[in-house]
């Protein structure tokens, strides 16, 4: 029986490398569709929490995953030799950026080593990691051949970029539409009835390379337009106009517009990092993405400007930064999730720190922040502590902070979020 008809009557095992944010909703879906699925990892932790049926990623309801363990539709290892069972594997292991703003595709090239002892014909390998538009063809591709099988004959491969919004309740993995491009028109097919197995919608492009740039247009469109929020942000408070204000009445427009706000920077693995994966390929062609750079440069500047405000927030009060105390509430990169992939609140503490503050937090989701060497103490929210802080920074809107308490019980707060925007106290100072 062949590789299309085994996936399309459901009996083809899948495996996913990487079980992390993308990876494990993935092994998930793949299981409600009715396949047994393997997920290959390298963290024995991971791999001991999903043997025992529970979840460490807020998307994935543990009583949900217990079932699918239970039933033996999904099963975890570190060992690799468990990918020649598999017909199909997708990868989604981390991409990130080394020192240099550069691409670092290490973990995808240790996953595609890793698995290649293991291919054989009639089997399918999708690769999900973000990153620079030639990656699958270009750094992938080889390291699979080398095993002895050729791409498009026998070994399939395709790109199909994660989409994955940690903490939205509207679209999870299932009901975000996939965008998929094979290496051959064949591989294409093949990656899509793949899909279409535990996906609603599937989009197929041209190439590798078409479904590369996908998302970092999507990504790369968010990180401009978040810089021109942040721009008009800092001219706007020179001006004495609120910007939120502002957007608010734009917004109301109900063509040719699309609200995005301001923030104290950019955070998550994918907007902050994908802009710079083109600058770093558009090089090779001698081609200088001045926009996508000028809005990396503007994003980037936001964490040194929200620790400016802070300061003249507290010269209002006669009081010096150095030496104050400073509440962060909220340290997660956004508002109702635990991840702090590139969390804004990193480099907020660090400045705050190295200029002497005495920085705290507060965060429901996050039991643990550590801002370059530095440990950064928890407290609870209670009015005392509110009440014993110079300044409470709102850096994460979580829903369940009782921002009642927050604004009756605190001398100052700057809200880089806009979440106290209902509140009219002049104590609240927006960013």
């Amino acid at each position: 029986m062949g590789l299309e008809q085994r996936l399309l009557d459901g009996s083809a095992v899948l495996g996913v490398v990487g079980l992390g944010y993308v990876g494990l909703p993935l092994a998930v879906e793949m299981a409600k569709a009715g396949h047994r699925v393997v997920g290959l990892e390298v963290s024995v932790g991971k791999v001991d929490e999903i043997n025992a049926g529970r979840s460490y990623i807020p998307d994935v309801p543990t009583e949900e995953l217990a079932e699918l363990v239970a039933a033996g539709l999904i099963s975890a290892t570190t060992d690799f030799c468990h990918a020649a069972e598999c017909d199909a594997i997708a990868i989604c292991v981390p991409t990130p950026l080394n020192a240099m703003k550069e691409p670092d595709t290490s973990y995808m090239e240790s996953a595609a080593r890793m698995v290649t002892p293991y291919l054989h014909t009639e089997m399918l390998i999708t690769l999900e990691s973000t990153t620079y538009p030639g990656t699958t063809e270009e750094v992938v591709q080889p390291i699979l051949e080398a095993g002895g099988l050729r791409v498009g004959d026998g070994l399939f491969l395709a790109f199909s970029p994660e989409r994955v919004d940690p903490g939205n309740p509207v679209f999870q993995t299932r009901n975000t539409p996939k965008v998929v491009g094979g290496v051959t028109p064949r591989c294409t097919e093949l990656a899509t009835v793949f899909y279409e197995r535990f996906i609603d919608t599937v989009v197929p492009v041209s190439s590798t390379r078409a479904a590369e740039m996908t998302k970092l247009l999507e990504n790369i469109f968010r990180c401009v337009n978040i810089a021109l929020m942040n721009e008009l942000l800092q001219v706007s408070e020179r001006m004495g106009i609120n910007i939120w204000e502002v957007v608010d009445a734009a917004k109301t427009k109900p063509f040719g517009f699309m609200p995005f706000y301001p923030g104290p920077g950019l955070g998550g693995h994918c907007i902050p990092i994908d802009p710079f994966y083109l600058s770093w390929k558009a090089r090779q062609f001698d081609f200088h993405t001045k926009f996508i750079e000028l809005a990396g440069e503007v994003n980037e500047n936001m964490p040194y400007y929200v620790v400016t405000r802070l300061m003249e927030a507290l010269n209002t009060q006669r009081k010096s930064l150095a030496g104050s105390r400073v509440l962060m509430l909220g340290v997660a990169y956004k508002g109702n999730i635990d991840d702090m992939r590139e969390s804004p609140a990193i480099k907020i503490a660090e400045l705050l720190a190295d200029k002497n503050a005495d920085v705290v937090y507060h965060d429901p989701w996050v039991a643990t922040f550590r801002a370059g060497a530095r440990d950064i103490p928890f407290v609870e929210l209670t009015e005392a502590e509110l009440a014993g802080a110079d300044a409470v920074l709102v850096v994460t809107d979580h829903n369940s902070v009782d921002y009642d308490l927050v604004v009756r019980s605190s001398k100052l707060i700057l809200d880089t979020r806009n979440a106290l925007k209902a509140y009219s106290d002049d104590k609240v100072v927006r960013l």
